[in-house]
C-alpha cells in the first residue's frame, strides 16, 4: 500500500508515520509537510510545500496512491470562524478535490476531534467548522473515508506535541499514563496510527471514530 500523511510534523502525524514505517503492508510513504521533518527512511518521499489552497502546481506527484491520512491542522484559539475555516475547511477541501481526481479510489482519513458537530449548526465555531469538513470529505467519492475524533491521546515512542503547553500537562500527568491507559475513551499515539493503518484492510461501517471506537479498531488483527 502507498500511503500520503500530511502533518506529520505534528504529534496526531508522526505517530501515524512511525506506525507506517513499522508496518510491512506499507510500502511508500509521500510526506507533505510545510518543513521537514528530518527522517530518512527508504519508504519516505517528503514534499516540502508551503501553500495548500492551491495544490494544482503538485498534483502529479499524488498519482498513485491508495490512502491519505489527513493530519493537519491548526488550533481554533483566538482565531474568528472566517479564519479558522479558511485554514481548516478551505484546505482540506482543496485536498480531497485534488486527491480524488488523482486516486478515486483511495481511502480519505480525516483528523478532526471529539466533539465535532456533523450538524453544522451547532453553538461551537470550531464544532461546525470541523463537522463541515468532515460531512464535505465522506460525501465526495472516495473508495472509503474516516472521520477520526481524537479527544485524551497518550503520546508514545518518544513523540511530543508540536504544542508547548501540551507538553507541559503530559510531563505533569506522565506518572498516570498507566492507570490512563485503561480507560477505553483515552486512546494512544500507536493506538491512533495503528487504527489509521487498519481502515485499509478491514473496512467498517462507522465512519466516525471516538476514541473508544478507536482503540478497537486498533486491536484488529
Amino acid at each position: 500500500m502507498n500511503v500520503i500523511i500530511t502533518g506529520s510534523t505534528g504529534m496526531v502525524g508522526k505517530s501515524v508515520l512511525l506506525e507506517c514505517l513499522e508496518d510491512s503492508r506499507i510500502d511508500k510513504i509521500l510526506l507533505i509537510n510545510r518543513q521537514s521533518i528530518k527522517i530518512n527512511h527508504s519508504k519516505i518521499e517528503e514534499l516540502i510545500n508551503q501553500d495548500f489552497t492551491n495544490l494544482k502546481p503538485i498534483q502529479h506527484i499524488l498519482i498513485g496512491y491508495d490512502a491519505c491520512f489527513h493530519c493537519m491542522g491548526v488550533s481554533s484559539i483566538g482565531m474568528n470562524e472566517d479564519d479558522f475555516s479558511k485554514l481548516t475547511f478551505d484546505i482540506t477541501n482543496e485536498f480531497a478535490d485534488k486527491l480524488f481526481e488523482t486516486n478515486p479510489n483511495a481511502v480519505f482519513n480525516y483528523v478532526s476531534g471529539t466533539g465535532t458537530d456533523s450538524t453544522e449548526k451547532g453553538n461551537i465555531m470550531w464544532a461546525r467548522v470541523k463537522g463541515k469538513t468532515e460531512n464535505y470529505i465522506i460525501n465526495k467519492g472516495f473508495k472509503d473515508a474516516y472521520m477520526f475524533r481524537a479527544g485524551a491521546i497518550i503520546p508514545e515512542k518518544g513523540i511530543k506535541s508540536s504544542t508547548g503547553w501540551y507538553n507541559t500537562l503530559y510531563v505533569i500527568l506522565r506518572p498516570f499514563f498507566g492507570l490512563m491507559k485503561k480507560y477505553k475513551n483515552i486512546t494512544t499515539t500507536t493506538k491512533l496510527g495503528k487504527a489509521m493503518i487498519n481502515t485499509l484492510f478491514f473496512p467498517q461501517k462507522l465512519k466516525h471514530l471516538e476514541n473508544r471506537d478507536i482503540n478497537n479498531y486498533a486491536a484488529i488483527q
